[in-house]
């Protein structure tokens, strides 16, 4: 994409390698992302960290889950950017419904990054543990779950493609916790970009 080429440098990182979280959060950066709305919780709490740590992110803080979206909406309408959302699991991600929805019947380009438990407890039925796909499924235009750190970046940049190509809509990630919090590659050149 023509949008990583021109991106600006990555920013300085105290850890000596990023996290999955953070991986993530520089793509949104060379992608144009500059402001995200959300609501932490316990699923995200590792991309929240990398968040602290990101000066080039303004981060909107909101009350509820479907305030993130219908916010990131308003965002997307009225400057033609991407809006994106980040939102813990389980209810966190199903009260993002009703906006997801709302922004596919309106062409809005959404991208929204849902917390997930962690890989090793998805099926078990682990606490605030949802099917984050079934439930995004018709109210999005695509939405996948990345199981490993190397899997961040093509289903982020998948993602923002469909988010903004041909008729926009909303789009869903689903991230497991370990899998954010996980160590990354070094720069997004070694992921491949």
């Amino acid at each position: 994409m023509d949008t990583f080429a021109a991106a600006a440098p990555a920013a300085t990182s105290t850890s000596s390698a990023p996290t999955g979280a953070g991986l993530l959060l520089d793509l949104l950066v060379r992608a144009g992302v500059d402001t995200v709305f959300g609501y932490p919780g316990g699923a995200v709490l590792p991309l929240y960290d990398a968040l602290q740590q990101e000066p080039r992110l303004r981060h909107v803080l909101v009350r509820h889950e479907q305030a993130a979206v219908h916010a990131a909406e308003g965002y997307a309408r009225s400057t033609g950017r991407l809006g994106v959302v980040f939102v813990t699991s389980g209810p966190g991600m199903a009260n993002t419904t009703s906006g997801l929805l709302d922004a596919l019947s309106d062409s809005i380009p959404i991208l929204c990054i849902s917390g997930q438990v962690q890989t090793a407890s998805i099926g078990t039925d682990a606490f605030q543990e949802c099917d984050a796909l079934g439930i995004s499924r018709p109210v999005t235009k695509w939405n996948a779950q990345v199981r490993s750190v190397a899997g961040i970046a093509p289903a982020v940049l998948r993602a923002i493609r469909e988010a903004t190509g041909g008729r926009p809509g909303p789009v869903l990630v689903d991230l497991p916790k370990d899998v954010q919090a996980q160590p990354g590659p070094r720069a997004i050149a070694a992921a491949g970009i």
